[in-house]
């Protein structure tokens, strides 16, 4: 895995349309929308634009936990947005999120419609407008958002750099790939002994916190992301995979994972959500599609 030619630098960078592997046909300098496209909006108060990936199911994970916890208000319609076919510089996703990035949310249970962008962000204002999964007493709270933040700032080196140069890179770099599994392995040893003498990231309590960092972190414990899971020897964090265990197993991460989900096991996948009974009618398909089988 060593690099063929040393790469010097040029005096002044300009964009090759021709690099970037799996993801040039998407990836660009510049901002905003590249085409005029309106987005759908549904019946519900919260219109969801996401795709599902590990930023994604933060968001409709908590959409899931708020309903089964009787917030009925949290009703949302989830919309996907093809990041592939570029749908994430269209003018209306572009209206809500300028950073052309999902997931993208619009609440239109206020008088004016609000929008959010930055998955931390979505969680943070979704806790707060219900009242839950995030502690109102002051020392309390900052450990939650102590860790929600970790889990912004720590995450790119997972996906953006060992999932990068690990999985989709044109060509694998030694050195790149060295540096961002140490990276990596350090995180996963940062959480390892925080759960170690806590239930929870924030505590004895379930929390915005753990919704945020179990799609990344709890994936990567269980092997399902960038199947780096040998290559990182995951199974040595005895307590992350404890918590990324006990997270998995809740009725409402199991239905949030898999919304606008295009990757994978098909029965794992619920392309867009509009209704509760979106998951029954999955779940029908998929036994349909086994007696067939069978």
């Amino acid at each position: 895995m060593s690099e063929t030619s040393e790469f010097t630098p040029p005096k002044v960078w300009t964009w090759n349309k021709a690099s970037g592997g799996r993801f040039a046909n998407i990836n660009r300098p510049v901002a905003g929308p590249t085409q005029e496209k309106e987005l759908p909006v549904g019946k519900h108060p919260f219109q969801l634009y996401s795709l599902g990936t590990p930023n994604g199911q933060k968001v409709t994970i908590m959409f899931e936990e708020l309903l089964a916890a009787g917030h009925r208000g949290a009703e949302y319609d989830a919309w996907l947005i093809n990041i592939g076919q570029g749908d994430q510089f269209g003018s209306g996703f572009v209206a809500i999120n300028p950073n052309s990035k999902i997931p993208a949310l619009l609440d239109r249970s206020e008088a004016k419609p609000v929008r959010i962008f930055e998955s931390g962000a979505i969680l943070v204002y979704l806790a707060e407008k219900f009242g839950a999964l995030l502690p109102t007493e002051r020392a309390a709270r900052a450990e939650v958002l102590s860790w929600l933040f970790w889990q912004m700032g720590s995450a790119p080196y997972l996906g953006g750099g060992f999932g990068h140069f690990y999985a989709y890179a044109p060509v694998k770099i030694e050195y790149a790939i060295d540096r961002f599994a140490m990276e990596v392995k350090r995180q996963m040893d940062v959480l390892d002994r925080r759960l170690a003498e806590s239930e929870f990231l924030g505590g004895a309590d379930y929390s915005i916190a753990d919704i945020a960092v179990w799609p990344w972190y709890g994936g990567m414990a269980k092997g399902q992301l960038y199947n780096g899971g040998e290559f990182l020897s995951v199974h040595e964090y005895k307590n992350l995979n404890r918590w990324a265990d006990q997270i998995a197993a809740r009725p409402a991460v199991k239905r949030g994972r898999i919304v606008n989900r295009v990757m994978g096991d098909p029965a794992q996948q619920l392309r867009e959500r509009h209704d509760a009974s979106d998951f029954d009618t999955k779940t029908q398909d998929k036994l349909e599609a086994q007696q067939a089988g069978g």
